[in-house]
C-alpha cells in the first residue's frame, strides 16, 4: 500500500476531505484530431491531514507537465484586470514605490498586473513558467523570466541584485508542489524591510459554500490562514495583516515581512480573520468530514436540472471554459448530450475540446446564433461580469443557470 505524506509536516495522508472520482487535468484542452485518443485520468480525492489541517491532493503528474505550456491567460478577465490595477495603485502607494524600487511577481502570467506598475514607473520583474504566457508578457513591456520559482531561482536574482521590496503571489500558492522550497524562496528574495503579498482562494469559503470544483489537480493544496500562518513563520517570515477578497469565489490576500522586521505589527484584520476560522471550526476535524455529503447534494441539483431541460426539449449551453468547470462536469458526467457546447472569451480555447466530457469550445458569439433557452455559466466566481457582457440573452427570454453553491436558474 502507498503511503501519502503531508507536503507541510509529513504526517501519513488517510482521511479523505472529498472524493470526487477520476478526472482528466482540468487545464489538457483537446485539439479535434485528438478527441478519439485516451486522455489519462487521475484520482481527484482530497484528503485533510489530521495533524497541521492542510487540505491536499497527491501528486500526480509534476508542475513542469502541467504548467511549462498554458492555456490560461489573466488577461481575458475584465474582473480581474481591474482588480490587479487597484492593487498596484494602492501598494504602489502604500509603499512609496517608484523608480528605485523593484516589483516581482510569481507566476505573473501574461502580464496583467505587473503592467499596472510599469504604468507608475516602477521597475518589475515577472517569474513565469509558462513560455508561451510569459511571450504575451514580454510583448506589452513587461520583463519576464521563464522559470519554476523556488529557492534556487530566488538564490540566482538575488545573487544578481533583483532582491525585491514588494513580492506578489497570486493564485499560485496552491499550485506548488513543494511548499517549504517555495516560502523558503521568497524570504531568500524579499529586501529585508521588503513585502510579500499572496492571494488565495479562503478554505472556508471553499467549505462554507461548496465550492468542490474549485478542487483540481492543477491545484495541489487548499488553505486556511491557520495553516498559512504556520508555514510562513517555519520560513522565518510573518503573516502581520490579511485582506478578504471576492475573487475567485473568497479569496484571503496575506501580508508577510521577514520575522525580525520590526516595524510591522500583526493587525486587527489578521485576527478576526483567525477568529472567524475558528468560529467556524476550521480548527475541527468533524468541519472537514462532513464536506463529502454537501459535494453530492450539489451534483444532483446539477443532474436534476439539465436532465428535466432535455426532457422538455430546451437548449443547454455553458459559458466559459475554467479549470473549475472541467472538475464540475467531469465529476457530474455531464457531456454534450446535456450541455450542448461551451464558449470562451480566450481564443487559445477556442475550436478545442474540454478534457473528459469533450464538450466544444465555440467563441461567445455563438450563443447569439443559436439563442439558447440557457446558459450555465461555468466561472461563476465572475457571473455578474458574464451576466452583463451576454445581456442580450433576455431578449429571447433566454437565463442563466449557476451551480454554486446551490444551482440557482435567473
Amino acid at each position: 500500500m502507498t503511503t501519502r505524506s503531508c507536503r507541510f509536516c509529513g504526517a501519513e495522508l488517510t482521511r479523505t476531505f472529498a472524493d470526487l472520482g477520476r478526472a482528466p487535468l482540468s487545464n489538457s484542452f483537446l485539439a479535434a484530431d485528438q478527441i478519439r485518443l485516451m486522455e489519462p485520468h487521475y484520482p481527484l480525492h482530497v484528503y485533510v491531514c489530521e495533524q497541521c489541517l492542510l487540505v491536499q491532493l497527491e501528486e500526480f503528474e509534476k508542475a513542469e507537465t502541467i504548467f511549462s505550456d498554458y492555456l490560461y491567460f489573466s488577461s481575458f478577465s475584465d474582473v480581474w484586470l481591474r482588480h490587479a490595477e487597484t492593487y498596484a495603485a494602492r501598494m504602489t502607494a502604500h509603499l512609496g514605490l517608484d523608480e528605485r524600487s523593484l516589483v516581482v511577481e510569481v507566476a505573473s502570467n501574461d502580464g496583467y498586473l505587473l503592467q499596472y506598475f510599469c504604468q507608475r514607473g516602477v521597475a518589475v520583474l515577472g517569474i513565469e513558467p509558462a513560455a508561451n504566457v510569459a511571450r504575451v508578457a514580454e510583448s506589452k513591456g513587461v520583463a519576464t523570466e521563464v522559470a519554476f520559482f523556488g529557492t534556487a531561482t530566488a538564490r540566482r536574482l538575488a545573487d544578481a541584485g533583483k532582491a525585491a521590496d514588494l513580492i506578489c503571489a497570486n493564485n499560485v500558492l496552491a499550485h506548488v508542489p513543494d511548499l517549504h522550497d517555495f516560502v523558503a524562496g521568497l524570504k531568500l528574495l524579499l529586501k529585508p524591510t521588503g513585502t510579500i503579498t499572496v492571494e488565495f482562494p479562503h478554505l472556508l469559503r471553499l467549505i462554507a459554500e461548496r465550492q468542490f470544483d474549485t478542487i483540481y489537480h492543477e491545484h495541489f493544496s487548499y488553505f486556511s490562514l491557520l495553516v498559512v500562518d504556520k508555514l510562513f513563520a517555519r520560513h522565518g517570515l510573518t503573516v502581520f495583516d490579511v485582506d478578504r477578497l471576492s475573487t475567485h469565489g473568497g479569496s484571503l490576500r496575506i501580508h508577510a515581512c521577514h520575522a525580525g522586521d520590526a516595524s510591522r505589527h500583526r493587525t486587527d484584520r489578521f485576527h478576526a480573520v483567525l477568529a472567524d476560522e475558528r468560529a467556524a471550526a476550521l480548527d475541527d476535524l468533524a468541519t472537514y468530514d462532513r464536506f463529502a455529503a454537501t459535494v453530492v447534494e450539489v451534483k444532483c441539483q446539477i443532474l436534476e436540472f439539465l436532465i428535466a431541460a432535455r426532457r422538455e426539449g430546451k437548449l443547454v449551453v455553458g459559458y466559459g471554459a475554467p479549470a473549475k468547470g472541467n472538475t464540475l462536469l467531469n465529476y457530474c458526467g455531464v457531456g454534450p448530450e446535456l450541455l450542448r457546447f461551451t464558449v470562451d472569451r480566450s481564443p487559445h480555447k477556442q475550436g478545442r475540446f474540454l478534457p473528459g466530457v469533450q464538450i466544444p469550445i465555440f467563441a461567445p458569439e455563438r450563443i447569439l446564433e443559436v439563442r439558447p433557452d440557457y446558459v450555465f455559466i461555468l466561472p461563476w466566481n465572475i457571473k455578474d461580469e458574464i451576466i452583463e457582457q451576454m445581456r442580450a440573452v433576455r431578449d429571447w427570454g433566454g437565463r442563466f443557470v449557476i451551480p454554486i453553491p446551490s444551482l440557482q436558474v435567473i
